[in-house]
């Protein structure tokens, strides 16, 4: 999960999502609307009787807040709360298992913050099951194959691994830039991923007013996804004085086409 405002458990209720399945919290700064929801989760969790650890990826000053709150309201856990400090200053890999890598991603707002990079490793060709089965090739083999074997038959011919294995997959990429005010270098941290979301609390109407407060524009959330050559633009973050956030993604399209707006229960697939 990225960043847990308020509303949280209500919303993975609705998108009936399991509690047990949530294993990491990345938080992007300590404003309310990205972390008030953390506390209330965790004592939630604890009444559902969890006993897998919860990691949290977070600004450094979040560990004693959030362990004074845990003192006071969630007594007798029966899960261990992990807190890792996150450098907002720094791109660095903050977490990595088997198939995922996530970095962090400095971003410039009113107070430290940093957004995530999330990585997926390169996975190894697929195999061609039919070639496979027609020279009689052991399961034991498959492995080596994948790995970029050839095959010797039993009559002495090499078949090519190319014969073997198709492409693997093309790992995907997903950027999430919380609040932060444009940052004309950003699009070079995030080159080429597959989705990127950035806020967009202003349309240029009020440019001065997102320079003030440190947010960006509709436009400007669409240059950085021009410039880095991303998939696919995702808005968010608006402001309440928008009633209908088309004139934001109007106005990104103008830069950046492939863009759409972000709304509750939406779905993106990559």
């Amino acid at each position: 999960m990225v960043d847990c405002g308020e509303g949280t458990q209500m919303q993975l209720r609705r998108s009936k999502i399991r509690f047990t399945k949530l294993s990491a919290v990345f938080i992007s700064h300590l404003h309310g609307d990205h972390c008030f929801g953390l506390i209330g989760m965790i004592s939630t969790f604890g009444l559902l009787g969890r006993t897998a650890k919860l990691d949290v990826y977070a600004p450094a000053e979040l560990e004693s807040m959030l362990r004074e709150q845990m003192v006071m309201f969630c007594r007798g856990l029966e899960f261990e709360v992990v807190f890792h400090a996150v450098d907002t200053t720094q791109q660095k890999i903050v977490y990595e298992d088997r198939s995922l890598t996530i970095e962090s991603i400095p971003l410039e707002h009113r107070m430290p913050c940093c957004g995530y990079l999330f990585k997926e490793k390169q996975t190894l060709p697929h195999i061609k099951r039919d070639m496979v089965d027609f020279y009689h090739i052991p399961v034991s083999q498959i492995n080596n194959i994948k790995a970029g074997a050839d095959w010797i038959t039993e009559e002495g011919e090499r078949v090519l691994n190319s014969r073997l294995v198709e492409p693997a997959d093309i790992p995907r990429s997903y950027a999430y830039c919380s609040d932060t005010r444009y940052i004309p270098t950003l699009h070079e941290r995030i080159k080429g991923v597959t989705a990127l979301y950035h806020e967009s609390t202003y349309a240029d109407d009020n440019l001065v007013r997102a320079e003030k407060y440190y947010h960006s524009t509709a436009r400007q959330a669409a240059m950085v996804a021009r410039y880095a050559g991303v998939g696919r633009l995702i808005l968010g973050h608006y402001s309440s004085r928008y009633e209908d956030e088309q004139v934001l993604l109007d106005e990104a399209q103008q830069v950046f086409e492939n863009t759409c707006l972000s709304d509750e229960q939406l779905v993106f697939e990559l």
